[in-house]
This record gives structure tokens, C-alpha cells and sequence, in this order.
């Protein structure tokens, strides 16, 4: 596996991002490739069946737990690499710990997963490694800062 990893581009790429092993980056590229035929994360979170389910009727809006509608072991795969992001990542720690005070540990793993998912999804599109995503992050946090009324 560590052979099959070591030739493609996409999977160094997403190896860069903590939590992010060779398994899971190696699903993460075969599940997903070509990005470019999802045209926004909600695509992607929907397609790999971490979007949550909506049960609403009238004017009531109820939202469920998430569709399970798309690979068993990407989401199986992303819910242990989200175990190892919490560990190395201290802003999805944040996260983490935020959720499991509101709605409880398992849905805070989950919603760490799909957080991973979607960064997945951006370093893929964007063909960028870790470093340059939080550099723009950083960058978008600010500009949100001077321009908040």
C-alpha cells in the first residue's frame, strides 16, 4: 500500500493534512476522483453519505442523522481519521470539544469527519497541501474580521 501511495501526487497531498494516513488518503483519492465533477462540499459530504437527513413537514424543520448513502469504509475510514485529527489538529480539537459539550461525543466525531471530508475535498480541488490551506484560512479569517459592520 505504502508503494501504491508513494507515486500519486493527490495522495501525498492529502497525507499532509494530520490524521490523514495512507489508507484513508488512498480511498479518499479512488472514492472521489475526479473532484471536479462535484460542484460544491455539500456535493461531496452528500455523495460520501455524511449529509444530514431532513425530516420536516409544513413549516416544522427536523434534521436527522447523516444519509449513510455512500461508501461504508470512506465514512468508516474518515470517522478513524477523524480519532487521529483531534490528537494533531488543535482547531478541530476546538471543534471537537465545542460539539461534545452540546450534542455528544459520537456526533462530534462525526461532524469532525465530515469537516476532514470537506478539507479533503478543497485540497484535492485546489491541488494544494496542508500548509497552503491553513495559510488561507488565515487569510480568509482576517479579511473577515476588517469587514465585519
Amino acid at each position: 500500500m505504502e508503494r501504491r501511495a508513494q507515486g500519486d501526487q493527490r495522495v501525498a497531498l492529502l497525507r499532509t493534512h494530520p490524521g490523514i494516513g495512507p489508507l484513508t488518503s488512498l480511498a479518499l483519492v479512488h472514492t472521489l476522483e475526479p473532484v471536479s465533477r462535484f460542484s460544491s462540499s455539500r456535493k461531496i459530504t452528500a455523495y460520501a453519505g455524511m449529509e444530514p437527513c431532513e425530516r420536516s413537514s409544513a413549516e416544522r424543520e427536523r434534521w436527522g442523522g447523516i444519509s449513510k448513502a455512500g461508501s461504508p469504509l470512506l465514512r468508516f475510514l474518515l470517522i478513524e481519521a477523524a480519532h487521529a485529527a483531534i490528537k494533531q489538529d488543535a482547531e478541530l480539537r476546538r471543534f471537537y470539544y465545542r460539539l461534545v459539550e452540546r450534542r455528544g461525543s459520537q456526533k462530534a466525531l462525526v461532524a469532525v469527519a465530515r469537516k476532514l471530508l470537506i478539507r479533503a475535498y478543497i485540497l484535492l480541488r485546489d491541488r494544494i497541501d496542508y500548509a497552503q490551506f491553513q495559510r488561507r484560512a488565515v487569510a480568509v479569517r482576517s479579511a473577515r474580521v476588517l469587514h465585519r459592520p
